[in-house]
């Protein structure tokens, strides 16, 4: 390996397939650079960046404005403006993290029409995805397209709906066979009067194309406390006379909500779980581990992100049962391809291409298929979207001038005593410079059986640079379209 040197002792602070592992889970893959910097910090402290991160991931929004319009009124392209954000983001955790939330939260505007408000909603993921669940549950119930998209504006004092108070406690919090029918009215009674401002005028707008001269109106939530059934409800056993805060609290003391979000997390950064329609039936793959983030999510008063925290630092998230063990999901393969071919610095064509890339391999950004959203694991790999999974990554990794290509083949030139390399140096460089990446013996036999075909590896020329260069491209398209790669 590249890095091989800097390791004197075992240390697993330093172990380089575990800092690659960790973050490949908590970013969306590391570029070389990323990686020499966390093999010198250390998994202890690459961690604590991680969680803590600084400042709000400040986005050139002047640029977006002189460069794309569209990008900046929001009534679409809203997903390859989140791309954007993705990319260039300092935060990669937060930014996962929301992404996350989307997954779970699963609001789109199919129903909604425009993308403002959604992306309102994405930034509120960024706010508070990290902090205690309760607030999250807070601002999500409070959350204009969430309002609008399960009809809480319909949810009133003398005639509820029950829409948002079946799924807040179904697919947002608790999971099915933690609550009751009774429970999800007595849970819609407490969220009465939530609504945005004007909701029959809001209605009629959110299916009124007409574009504004700075694009759609953002939504505002409102209290109406005339709206507001104040009798007396019983939810989850607890009998009071309760508003949505006081519903949200009952909720998250539950340890049905803990395991229900220990087991999300667990799937989405450790390895690949059962569809969640299964989880009622069917117990965790490791439940000691969710005994042990469900503890965490106790001890620390419901804080997401002790719960990560203790994921991350635990033995069954190092072991190396959880190397490649989960299928990354289609945001992650774009955002990281388009990463490692060096970053889009401005908003450009390529981010409308990204956007509608994650559509075709199944994830359309924005517009999640259900209130469900997406259930990940083996549902991105279908022969279709493995295709189109394959030609992108292929397509965005072709350019061997392009900025992060440019600094991968220069680093292998470095790393060589000399101006050629055998074929067999050319595989093993560029595993490690990619990951460092594991991968199968039958794999690596392909990848050695396949480089053969250039029969001198030697840049002593302006001709031999060139074949080279060209060398190690073909070699890299076909690594990131290994099952290894594909995998996290």
């Amino acid at each position: 390996m590249f890095w091989r040197g800097i390791l004197t002792t075992v240390d697993y602070s330093k172990d380089i397939s575990l800092l690659a592992h960790l973050l490949r889970r908590a970013s969306f893959g590391p570029t070389p650079d990323e990686m020499d910097y966390a093999v010198k910090v250390g998994y202890d402290n690459i961690l604590k960046e991680l969680l803590n991160p600084k400042g709000s991931d400040s986005v050139p929004h002047d640029m977006i404005r002189r460069y794309h319009v569209a990008q900046s009124d929001l009534r679409n392209q809203g997903a390859a403006y989140w791309i954007y954000r993705m990319l260039m983001t300092k935060s990669p955790l937060r930014e996962k993290m929301t992404l996350f939330w989307h997954r779970i939260f699963a609001t789109g505007w199919a129903k909604l029409i425009q993308h403002r408000p959604i992306l309102n909603q994405i930034d509120m993921f960024r706010t508070h995805g990290m902090g205690k669940f309760d607030d999250l549950l807070i601002e999500l119930s409070k959350d204009p397209s969430m309002i609008m998209w399960l009809d809480n504006q319909d949810n009133h004092g003398h005639n509820i709906n029950e829409n948002y108070g079946r799924e807040i406690l179904e697919l947002f919090s608790m999971g099915v066979g933690n609550y009751t029918e009774d429970d999800i009215k007595e849970t819609a009674r407490a969220f009465t009067g939530w609504r945005v401002v004007n909701p029959e005028y809001m209605s009629i707008k959110m299916r009124n194309n007409t574009a504004r001269p700075y694009g759609y109106m953002s939504w505002q939530f409102e209290y109406d406390d005339d709206d507001h059934d104040k009798g007396s409800k019983t939810i989850l056993g607890q009998t009071g006379n309760w508003n949505g805060e006081d519903a949200v609290r009952i909720i998250c003391e539950q340890e049905g909500t803990a395991r229900y979000l220990a087991r999300h997390l667990y799937h989405y950064f450790v390895e690949d779980e059962l569809p969640v329609p299964q989880w009622p039936h069917e117990p965790p793959r490791n439940p000691k581990a969710i005994d042990l983030m469900v503890q965490s999510y106790f001890d620390n008063d419901h804080n997401i992100k002790a719960v990560l925290e203790t994921m991350f630092t635990a033995d069954f998230f190092k072991d190396m049962s959880a190397r490649y063990a989960r299928i990354k999901s289609p945001a992650e393969m774009v955002v990281g391809a388009l990463r490692l071919a060096g970053p889009i610095q401005l908003p450009s064509m390529d981010l409308l291409a990204a956007e509608d890339a994650c559509a075709n391999m199944g994830q359309a950004l924005l517009n999640p298929p259900s209130v469900e959203g997406w259930q990940g694991g083996t549902e991105w790999v279908s022969t279709g979207a493995y295709v189109q999974r394959v030609n992108f990554v292929s397509k965005i990794l072709s350019d061997p001038d392009k900025i992060g290509l440019r600094n991968i083949i220069d680093k292998i030139k470095e790393k060589s005593s000399s101006s050629t390399l055998t074929h067999t140096q050319l595989v093993d460089y560029c595993l490690d410079i990619l990951g460092p990446l594991d991968v199968m013996d039958s794999t690596k036999s392909g990848l050695n059986k396949y480089i053969s075909r250039y029969p001198d590896l030697s840049w002593s020329d302006k001709s031999g640079s060139d074949s080279f260069d060209e060398a190690v491209v073909s070699l890299i398209q076909l690594i990131v379209s290994s099952i290894e790669y594909q995998n996290a």
